[in-house]
């Protein structure tokens, strides 16, 4: 076994990667932390999805915390600033997205349950306090929890959105 570095690991992932990014866009809701935000950037590119539209207080490239934590990859993964997330929200409909909201409600279902026919998706993150606002929620097409099994009610927003990420992609690469 030979441990793999720097250019090799990059070229063992180019032979996976599809020809155009997943068709998952990734809607941050008035995050507030910086470092919350690069881990975001750095699992989205990561992940290959289409872009990041950041809303609200969301910080944003190029604050130095944010930089910190997504290693360059707010210069490689498509994103884009809206101050409202609700006409954000609009437009994608527009485009056709359906979007799913991560979060934990009395009617939210399980992640793995998600119908294949959902994609193009926009999932929308929220706030690490109150979460993803009201009218968002009314607004959105279904809502997507990730079971947990231990004492603590939810994950970090940024370790939720890479579980919830890899999940749906999963789930994408799988339809049929």
């Amino acid at each position: 076994m030979l441990k793999l570095e720097g250019e090799a690991i990059l070229n063992k992932w180019r032979k996976n990667r599809p020809l155009s990014r997943f068709p998952i866009i990734a809607v941050l809701d008035n995050l507030r932390s910086a470092y919350n935000v690069g881990s975001i950037f750095r699992t989205a590119e990561c992940a290959y999805i289409s872009k990041l539209i950041l809303c609200g207080i969301t910080p944003h490239p190029f604050h130095p915390k944010v930089e910190k934590t997504a290693l360059g990859t707010t210069k490689i993964i498509p994103w884009e600033y809206m101050e409202d997330t609700f006409l954000a929200i609009k437009n994608l409909k527009k485009e056709g997205y359906t979007i799913g909201v991560l979060e934990i409600t009395n009617q939210s279902i399980p992640i793995q349950s998600l119908n294949s026919n959902s994609f193009p998706l926009a999932l929308v993150l929220g706030n690490e306090v109150t979460g993803v606002e009201e009218k968002i929620l009314k607004e959105a097409d279904f809502v997507l929890e990730i079971p947990l099994f231990g004492e603590k009610e939810s994950l970090n927003v940024a370790v939720a959105f890479g579980v919830a990420l890899f999940l749906l992609i999963e789930r994408f690469r799988n339809r049929g």
